[in-house]
C-alpha cells in the first residue's frame, strides 16, 4: 500500500527521448552555448588565478605605472605599476565569489519564503507585504543604504546583495509554488497523511527548483552588476584588493591618457553580465513549458 500511495503522490516522470528535449533545445541555441563556454572559461581563469597569473597582484612598481597594453604587459599596468592581466584574474575571482555567494544566500532565503507563503496561506499576506516593501526600493538604492549602514568591505557588500536578491526570488518561487499546489499529487499527499515537512521538501520544493534556478541564473548577472556598482562607489572591496568594480573606479581618473585602466575591467563586467543574461534567457526558453512550442 505504501508503494502504491507514493506512486499516486509523486508526479509522473517522462522517460525516453523527450526527457532530454530541453537540453537539446539549449544545445541548439548557439548564443547560449557561446555564453556558457565563455563563463566556463572565466570561472576556470578565476579558479586557477594563483597558478596562471604572471606576477604578484599586490607588488607595486612605480616605474611601470600606466603602461599601455602590449609588450611584456598584455593588458598594460595600473596606476601602481601592477600587471592588469594579473589584477584581472584575481578581480574575476573576487567578483564571481561575491556574486555567487550573494545569489546563493539571497536565493535560498527568498525561495524558502516564497514556498512557505504558497503552502501556508495564513502566512502569505504577511510575507508578501514585506516583499512588496523591499521591492519598492530600487536595488541600487537599497544596496547603497545597507552597505553604508554596515560599512565598506566585502562582508557588508555580500550582505547587501543577498538582501537585495531576496524579494524578487520570493515572488518567483511563490508563483511557481502556487501552481504546484494546485496539482493533484499535492492533494493526494495530504490524503495519505504526509507531514507538511515531507510535502514541502519532497514534492513542492523539488517541483519549483528548476524555475528558481533558471531565474537565479538571470539574477546572478544583475547581482554582479550591482556589486560592481557598489564597489565602484567605494562600498565594496577596499584597496589593495583586486575586484573589477573597484579597479574600474581606480582607473577612471586616468581615462584621458591611460583608458585601459578603467575600460578593461569595465569590459569584463559587461561581458560577464551579458553572458549570464543570454544563458538565463536560453534556460528559461528551454525549460518553461509555455515557451517550448
Amino acid at each position: 500500500m505504501t508503494a502504491i500511495a507514493e506512486a499516486a503522490v509523486a508526479p509522473a516522470v517522462t522517460r525516453g527521448p523527450r526527457a532530454n528535449s530541453p537540453w537539446r533545445r539549449l544545445l541548439r541555441d548557439k548564443p547560449a552555448v557561446l555564453a556558457a563556454a565563455f563563463l566556463l572559461l572565466v570561472v576556470a581563469a578565476a579558479i586557477l588565478a594563483p597558478w596562471i597569473a604572471p606576477t604578484d597582484p599586490y607588488a607595486n612598481n612605480m616605474r611601470l605605472r600606466l603602461k599601455p597594453p602590449g609588450g611584456d604587459f598584455l593588458l598594460g599596468t595600473d596606476s601602481q605599476g601592477r600587471s592588469m592581466i594579473t589584477r584581472m584574474l584575481f578581480g574575476l575571482r573576487a567578483t564571481l565569489v561575491i556574486g555567487l555567494t550573494a545569489v546563493a544566500m539571497g536565493g535560498f532565503v527568498g525561495a524558502t519564503l516564497g514556498i512557505l507563503a504558497a503552502f501556508y496561506r495564513r502566512l502569505d499576506n504577511v510575507i508578501m507585504r514585506v516583499v512588496d516593501v523591499l521591492l519598492s526600493f530600487p536595488s541600487i538604492l537599497f544596496g547603497l543604504a545597507l552597505a553604508a549602514v554596515l560599512g565598506p568591505g566585502l562582508d557588508s557588500l555580500v550582505a547587501a546583495l543577498s538582501v537585495a536578491a531576496v524579494p524578487t526570488v520570493a515572488r518567483i518561487s511563490r508563483g511557481a509554488a502556487t501552481q504546484v499546489m494546485q496539482q493533484d499529487f499535492m492533494e493526494a499527499g495530504r490524503a495519505i497523511g504526509l507531514s507538511d515537512f515531507a510535502l514541502i521538501t519532497r514534492y513542492l520544493a523539488r517541483n519549483c527548483i528548476s524555475t528558481v534556478l533558471v531565474y537565479l541564473t538571470l539574477q546572478l548577472g544583475q547581482t554582479i552588476l550591482l556589486g560592481a556598482a557598489l564597489s565602484f562607489l567605494g562600498l565594496g572591496a577596499q584597496p589593495p584588493a583586486a575586484e573589477l568594480g573597484s579597479m574600474a573606479a581606480e582607473g577612471r581618473r586616468y581615462l584621458s591618457f591611460a583608458p585601459h585602466a578603467a575600460t578593461v575591467p569595465s569590459a569584463a563586467i559587461f561581458l560577464i553580465v551579458l553572458a549570464f543574461n543570454v544563458l538565463g534567457d536560453a534556460l528559461r526558453d528551454a525549460f518553461d513549458p509555455k515557451l517550448r512550442h
